[in-house]
């Protein structure tokens, strides 16, 4: 019997020892830092071209308006919470550059970058646009600062905003190179946000139509590259005096030029 116990307690050691060496390793995952899609330094600027859509006459006319848009760190500054923020001034001219910049109305913003995401803060919105790890497929809910209707301070009384606080951003398609307008951008994450339609194109007039679309680029070493936003409703408005409308806006942006 005592022989029986000291062999069986023997084996059950012999065992042990051979499962925990034969287990796998834990997989160590490593990620490039924010900083190296969205670097801050006082002084750093980013230029680009933008076609903002804006809807005309009570909604009635659709018109594209083109502009230089300057985005150029201002300073190093403490926000409410005690973090540390970027203030980032926004100069607007001309789309072909020949006017002087001048500072565009309401036009600061600021960018906080934290351990693990970086904020932006623009109009009183608060956004996660980057968030660790930088990965293809990793999500996260970029919007979750937000409340139902966001925009409707600003007058755009549209249905798009609704629960905007659940969109899963998420990181797609890692290019090492991404071309637009014959301009070539190195090194590119693409951050997907929202594409949803409905009844777009308009083939049905008599129908409602709506456009979320959200989607933004960061090149390695430089920053945002390409930003596109169109948030926006149409209104069939059959039996009203005015016809349809269109609410909401909409842009396209692409960096030109940086420092």
């Amino acid at each position: 019997m005592r022989f029986f116990t000291i062999t069986r307690l023997s084996l059950l050691a012999i065992f042990a020892g051979t499962f925990f060496s034969c287990s796998p390793e834990k997989e160590e995952f490593t990620t490039e830092p924010l900083s190296d899609y969205m670097p801050l330094v006082v002084g750093k600027y980013i230029t680009y071209r933008l076609d903002s859509m804006v809807f005309k006459q009570f909604g009635s006319v659709t018109e594209i308006h083109e502009y230089q848009v300057k985005h150029q760190v201002d300073a190093i500054i403490t926000d409410n919470s005690g973090n540390q923020s970027y203030r980032i001034n926004r100069y607007i001219r001309d789309a072909a550059g020949v006017q002087p910049w001048q500072v565009q109305i309401e036009g600061t913003f600021y960018i906080t970058p934290k351990s693990d995401q970086i904020e932006v803060i623009e109009d009183n919105l608060r956004f996660i646009k980057l968030h660790l790890p930088i990965r293809d497929g990793f999500s996260w809910k970029g919007n979750s600062y937000l409340t139902d209707d966001p925009y409707s301070p600003a007058g755009y009384n549209f249905s798009n905003d609704n629960d905007m606080e659940d969109w899963d951003f998420y990181y797609e398609n890692f290019a090492p190179t991404f071309t637009y307008k014959n301009i070539n951008y190195r090194d590119v994450y693409t951050v997907e946000q929202v594409d949803e339609s409905l009844n777009v194109p308009i083939t049905v007039p008599t129908a409602y139509a709506s456009r979320s679309r959200g989607v933004e680029k960061y090149s390695k070493n430089i920053g945002l590259v390409y930003r596109e936003y169109e948030l926006w409703e149409y209104q069939p408005n059959t039996g009203g005096s005015g016809g349809p409308y269109k609410n909401g806006f909409g842009i396209t942006m692409w960096m030109i030029d940086h420092n």
